[in-house]
């Protein structure tokens, strides 16, 4: 297995604990929402840990763009269209989809009312859960299952 494999399964991979943080603080700012529950320590680490491992894909993410054989720089890389998503597409919306998220977490941060803190993650995490499924299905792989 080379450095592109490696990287590649396990960036591929790696994309269900995001998803899967992501999704769970979601669902604890609605339950905290409808519920007009607290802002306990539990949802901030929740979303502190959906943030930490959006922000490694993203390490995961540069590394492969540097080893793959679909980022193209050349006069033909907009003209062809899974080069130009590779190249282009992917990276501006997953880079969208974690400053989404970063200002989510900095202003749930910085509310100090609990509906305010589990409001600004509802908005900003689903804003960026949606970008990062148009992103997947837009690379015209499976949303489940790791990438071969």
């Amino acid at each position: 297995m080379n450095a592109y494999s490696f990287f590649k399964y396990f960036h591929s991979g790696f994309r269900y604990v995001v998803v899967v943080l992501v999704l769970l603080a979601i669902l604890q700012s609605i339950a905290g929402l409808l519920g007009k529950k607290p802002y306990t320590n539990g949802n901030r680490l929740i979303n502190l840990f959906a943030m930490i491992s959006a922000h490694t894909q993203l390490l995961l993410g540069v590394v492969l763009y540097f080893l793959s054989p679909f980022v193209e720089f050349s006069s033909q890389t907009m003209k062809q269209p899974d080069t130009r998503y590779w190249t282009v597409e992917h990276l501006t919306m997953m880079l969208f989809a974690i400053v989404l998220i970063t200002i989510g977490h900095s202003r749930s941060k910085k509310a100090v009312l609990p509906e305010l803190k589990h409001r600004a993650v509802l908005i900003f995490y689903g804003l960026a859960l949606l970008v990062v499924i148009v992103a997947i299905i837009q690379s015209h792989r499976s949303l489940f299952g790791i990438s071969a």
